[in-house]
């Protein structure tokens, strides 16, 4: 009989960092919408991935859990339908790289059938036999790999898995919410996951807020606390808080909805991909959460909804997301679409009149006098690129023992050496996020990252 403990590690206060305060949080209510009639999707979503090849054709029939592509580097890791119905276009974008693969729900979803195990069945399974399922049902994508943040080696040994339990993203979903209910699916996920790895599973929970069941009765992992600002919830934060990536070793993360998506995988036998989205943000007129399937289009879940027509439609946080259009598509690890005005607009002298109608990380000429209160944000830079000025506030904002203004430089001087010896194994783009939202010099700082650990990977 297996016997499960549960360890209380670490408890990490994290001091820097900033707190993005936005009007707009989703009130915790699900909303009676009608369910978007195409779903989508994207290789884009996938960092590192550069040759799908595609395994259906326009007109051809799915089922949820239907191979979609594969990645010509990894060909055993699938891409699966989120819906049943049919392919109704292959769009693609310069050069033929395919941009998104669009399905025609049916009313009513039908499933690829894969095996299914009680709970205990799961304890007698090999990880072989657990690999073959997952990879085969589209949900092994739900597993990144630390260094780099692209889709775990099915051939690798991680030496931990890393589990954020919460989000500080401005904006972000409430976690009991969305997960409320389904702690049988989680716990058999965790199950899955432990066969993969020696070491411990961490499980990183809000020091600061209410916890959800679903997290503190967990079992058979190690249970940390995170306090401090974001961005505190990021995995990549805490990994380097508790058990830091050496060069040489890596770690795996997943979110709560993928370990729950692997779950459901083995105790239902299906590719589940059913969700809870979280439409946020200053111009939406109700800001709530919507049940849905990953790859939505948000056409429903915004139309009549918005304050305004000029808006910027993010899939994502405001930090991290990636811009789409009225009629684009959630994208494949996002839980939440923001809405925020569009900040097309010049103002001159913006940046020395006084105010404090202005979220601002620096305190000068009056800006974040309050520092509780809740802004409206729009997507104005306030300036234009210009030289990398060096003022420390880079160092303010990142809870880590990196030296981000130096890792940069060493990126665009292509410095092997120094990029491994200032940190790049450890972060990724949204460990850096803040960087970019306080850089007076106005640089693409997340691009920047990611060109260069895509320069470190395939060096």
């Amino acid at each position: 009989m297996r016997i499960f403990t549960t360890h209380m590690s670490k408890t990490i206060k994290l001091k820097k960092g900033f707190d993005i305060n936005l009007v707009g949080e989703a009130d915790k209510k699900l909303a009676e919408a009608v369910q978007p009639e195409t779903f989508a999707l994207k290789p884009t979503d996938f960092p590192g991935m550069q040759m799908p090849k595609l395994m259906i054709k326009e007109g051809d029939d799915v089922k949820a859990g239907s191979p979609i592509f594969y990645d010509k580097k990894s060909e055993q890791v699938l891409f699966t339908a989120p819906v049943s119905g049919e392919i109704v276009e292959v769009k693609r974008g310069a050069k033929r790289k395919i941009l998104e693969i669009k399905i025609l729900a049916d009313k009513e979803i039908s499933y690829e059938s894969f095996s299914q195990y009680s709970i205990s069945d799961l304890n007698n399974l090999s990880r072989e036999q657990l690999q073959e399922q997952m990879l085969k049902s589209g949900v092994w994508p739900q597993i990144a790999q630390r260094p780099y943040g692209v889709i775990a080696d099915h051939s690798d040994t991680p030496k931990a898995i890393f589990i954020s339990a919460f989000d500080s993203h401005p904006l972000a979903p409430d976690y009991d919410f969305i997960f409320k209910g389904q702690e049988k699916e989680f716990q058999a996920g965790l199950d899955v996951l432990r066969k993969f790895t020696p070491g411990r599973v961490h499980l990183n929970m809000d020091a600061k807020g209410e916890v959800s069941p679903l997290f503190t009765q967990a079992k058979d992992v190690e249970l940390n606390k995170i306090s401090g600002p974001h961005p505190a919830g990021n995995v990549g934060v805490q990994i380097h808080h508790i058990d830091p990536i050496n060069k040489g070793e890596l770690v795996w993360t997943v979110t709560p909805f993928g370990v729950i998506q692997i779950g459901k995988l083995f105790l239902d036998g299906k590719y589940d991909a059913s969700t809870t989205i979280a439409i946020a943000g200053s111009e939406v007129k109700n800001p709530q959460y919507y049940k849905t399937y990953t790859g939505a289009c948000i056409n429903k879940f915004i139309e009549d909804n918005l304050n305004t027509d000029h808006v910027r439609v993010i899939s994502g946080n405001v930090l991290t997301g990636n811009k789409i259009e009225k009629d684009g598509y959630i994208g494949f690890a996002h839980n939440m679409i923001t809405i925020i005005p569009e900040g097309d607009y010049f103002e001159l002298f913006g940046w020395i009149k006084p105010t404090v109608n202005k979220l601002s990380f620096q305190r000068a000429f009056g800006l974040l006098a309050n520092t509780k209160k809740k802004f409206t944000v729009d997507t104005n830079e306030h300036g234009e690129p210009r030289a990398f000025v060096q003022t420390g506030v880079f160092e303010k904002v990142m809870p880590m023992d990196i030296l981000p203004t130096y890792l940069l430089k060493a990126i665009l001087a292509e410095d092997f050496d120094e990029m491994e010896a200032l940190g790049i194994y450890e972060v990724i783009e949204e460990d850096l996020a803040l960087c970019e939202y306080v850089d007076v010099s106005k640089h693409n700082i997340q691009e920047i990252l990611r060109e260069g650990l895509s320069l470190i990977q395939y060096s």
